[in-house]
């Protein structure tokens, strides 16, 4: 395949990825097909046969995401999924059977202890370390995949994910990471040397919070053919309208990206100089745990920013104190979002640990909102 964006910025690939050639008098981006079956007469050996397995507008995302996870390679497919546990789940029950080995991190997406027990029914052997120290190495003799999620959600640890690939890879176990928290404009996996790179794109990759998304991208051809497999089996597909909204979408993501991270960084920084301690994690601070290592294999540090309020009651009247950030769950949207990350039972967090997803405003007013909450919450 030739890179007709070879050399480009991340501004104009995140523009053009995954455009069909111009035809005259049709628009840029295809609308939306809206099919469940296709014209097919004689032997099914088109592209598009039936609609829990290919579609048009499926395959302008796919190629898109794929020019922003693996830009210019050759032989790495994208498949999207109807969100991300969809995604994480086609990864790890395609891959895995009973008697194999998996290891997980210990402090990654609230849902992963509840895979952990799916597939503890399955038969397949799960451990679990954190992310932070590359503590994951010390567990993985044995194992057939490593999941990685770096940074970690909500901890915003960070793991070397070059050292932890080449020292899997010697022992034969693939590895995938989560890539929701970087995005591929911030981090890409595949050029670390991971196997798969797994992301939400319900989150910063679409930024409106308005779309349920999941995509997982790998460069074997093999291991990707028993992933495609997994979603015709369970039929964990995107509508139409939500693959082309997300296309459309991706052409803002570095403008959104830049001013989200920016925004992060402003407030680590303002929250890092209060004179009360919290605790504020964001792996592009200075001075942050997770900052050498993200500064070798980052290149955007990502939107969430996290820290802890001393009890649950002034995390609760800091959010209730706020006007420009809505007390939501989910990260990554425009719009900047904040909650107490305890609420949900499932994080191993402080009770006013707050996990904050820096949106699009403006940022001395984003800011000055935060400072104000946290004055007046401390009253």
């Amino acid at each position: 395949m030739t890179d007709s964006l070879e050399g480009a910025g991340d501004g104009t690939r995140a523009v053009r990825a995954g455009l069909p050639e111009p035809v005259k008098y049709e628009p840029t981006l295809p609308g939306p097909v809206f099919a469940a079956h296709f014209h097919l007469p004689g032997e099914p050996t088109g592209p598009y046969t039936y609609g829990r397995d290919e579609n048009p507008t499926w395959t302008h995302l796919e190629r898109a995401i794929g020019d922003l996870e693996a830009p210019g390679r050759d032989g790495v497919e994208t498949l999207v999924f109807a969100s991300g546990m969809a995604a994480v789940s086609a990864v790890l029950f395609s891959q895995l059977r009973a008697g194999d080995t998996v290891v997980l991190p210990s402090d990654g997406y609230q849902a992963l202890p509840l895979v952990r027990a799916q597939l503890e029914t399955y038969g397949i052997e799960v451990r679990t370390a954190p992310t932070g120290g590359d503590a994951q190495l010390k567990v993985l003799d044995g194992a057939k995949l490593l999941w990685l999620e770096t940074p970690s959600n909500p901890g915003l640890d960070v793991c070397d994910v070059r050292r932890l690939v080449e020292t899997a890879h010697a022992r034969g176990c693939v590895v995938a990471v989560d890539n929701t928290l970087a995005t591929p404009l911030g981090q890409r996996p595949l050029d670390l040397g991971a196997d798969f790179s797994v992301a939400s794109g319900t989150k910063q990759l679409t930024g409106h919070g308005d779309i349920l998304l999941g995509y997982v991208a790998g460069g074997d051809a093999s291991s990707m053919a028993s992933v495609r497999r997994w979603r015709k089996i369970a039929g964990a597909i995107p509508g139409p309208m939500e693959a082309w909204l997300a296309h459309r979408s991706l052409a803002t993501l570095q403008l959104r990206v830049d001013r989200q991270n920016a925004n992060a960084l402003a407030l680590a920084e303002a929250l890092r100089d209060r004179p009360e301690e919290i605790e504020v994690r964001y792996p592009g601070l200075p001075g942050d745990p997770s900052y050498k290592i993200a500064a070798q294999q980052m290149r955007r540090y990502g939107c969430v920013v996290s820290f802890s309020l001393p009890t649950r009651a002034r995390a609760d009247r800091f959010l209730h104190a706020l006007r420009l950030v809505d007390e939501a769950t989910s990260f990554g949207g425009v719009r900047s979002t904040a909650e107490r990350r305890g609420r949900w039972g499932g994080d191993a967090v402080p009770e006013g640990f707050i996990r904050f997803s820096a949106g699009a405003e403006d940022p001395e007013d984003l800011v000055a909102d935060v400072l104000r909450a946290l004055d007046e919450s401390a009253e």
